[in-house]
């Protein structure tokens, strides 16, 4: 079902550009901004959080109400403002396997001549263009207006609590490894992914059906547990796989000295010749290769992998717990089951 509800986002994402164009006369009149959105936002990407948005909804509705699956794309169009700021904030020079927004933007202000700006100056701006489409593209959904109010709040909601996330992560990033707890960084997982990758869209879905409090809150948790055990599973991605696999550099989680379970376990169970090899590398101005495979060794040594992975179990089991008793319709759980063990590779 989830690979028909993907094919839907999709073809709603094309449409959706062509009016958004249309309605605020973009390719005529501002061309460059246009051609980078269009060209950003229409990259693969697994639409993960519109994804669940429609489940959510899906799941308690009488039937799917006009403009679901153009209100759905709110959900992506966030991540990907979201996206644009935080490559700005990374320095990261690729996204998504192509340029980021402000990698794309520089090169396009080299064709000028003594521009006072740069193309993360442009890319801040092109990023708040798409959160207004974000909004705009909510509202399309045709359901009783107590409802999309409440859903409404939800979703500014998720915006403010992942800028939080983003705002305390940069600052734990200037913290000794040392000095950090594990709920420390489960409170970073929680504000900057589990909530508005699939916490959120959930909970906004149900509350647009007009499923009861206790189903909307029982669905934020299960995805609060989903997204931790994603970003977990993110973190070992990010330290044990090659930049093609992942369509970024392996080396960025260190060279913005992320402070992540499997750092945080490693640092606590490694030898002080290792401990040192961790401090060092998260304060080093510029991270090699060689550095990573020395915290990949590290990683191993400790054991942290494995507790990595102990630790994703045990989220997903709560996480399957809390479906389990949820009042979705079955096909609805089922599928939320099916997908939710495809993102994670069980």
């Amino acid at each position: 079902m989830f690979l028909e509800t993907k094919k839907r986002i999709e073809s709603e994402l094309a449409n959706y550009i062509r009016d958004i164009g249309r309605l605020y006369s973009l390719n005529r009149t501002y061309g460059p901004l246009f051609r980078h959105i269009k060209e950003f936002i229409s990259r693969k990407g697994k639409r993960i959080r519109p994804i669940l948005f429609t489940i959510g909804y899906l799941g308690y509705a009488k039937k799917p109400a006009p403009g679901l699956y153009r209100s759905a794309l709110s959900m992506e169009l966030l991540h990907d403002f979201l996206l644009v700021h935080d490559d700005i904030i990374d320095k990261s020079s690729t996204r998504r396997g192509k340029p980021s927004m402000h990698a794309m933007l520089n090169k396009y202000l080299s064709a000028y001549k003594n521009v006072k700006f740069s193309g993360e100056d442009l890319a801040i701006v092109i990023g708040d263009v798409i959160y207004a489409m974000a909004l705009h593209a909510f509202l399309s959904i045709k359901e009783k207006p107590q409802q999309k109010e409440m859903a409404l709040e939800k979703f500014i909601d998720a915006a403010f609590y992942t800028g939080c996330g983003e705002f305390i992560e940069i600052l734990y990033s200037a913290r000794g490894i040392d000095k950090i707890k594990k709920e420390d960084i489960y409170k970073i997982y929680d504000l900057k992914t589990a909530n508005y990758t699939f916490a959120s869209p959930l909970a906004i879905g149900a509350t647009l059906a007009g499923a009861p409090d206790k189903e909307v809150n029982r669905l934020f948790q299960y995805g609060l547990c989903l997204g931790r055990a994603f970003q977990i599973q993110d973190d070992i991605l990010g330290i044990f796989s090659e930049e093609k696999e992942i369509g970024k550099s392996n080396l960025t989680d260190l060279q913005e000295a992320k402070k992540t379970i499997l750092i945080w376990h490693a640092y606590r169970n490694a030898s002080a010749k290792d401990k040192t090899i961790i401090k060092n590398t998260l304060t080093k101005k510029s991270v090699t290769s060689n550095d990573l495979l020395n915290i990949r060794k590290v990683i191993l040594g400790s054991m942290s992998l494995n507790f990595a992975r102990n630790e994703i179990d045990t989220l997903i089991n709560k996480a399957t717990g809390l479906n389990r008793i949820s009042a979705m319709k079955p096909r609805y759980k089922k599928s939320l089951d099916t997908f939710s063990k495809e993102m994670l590779s069980l």
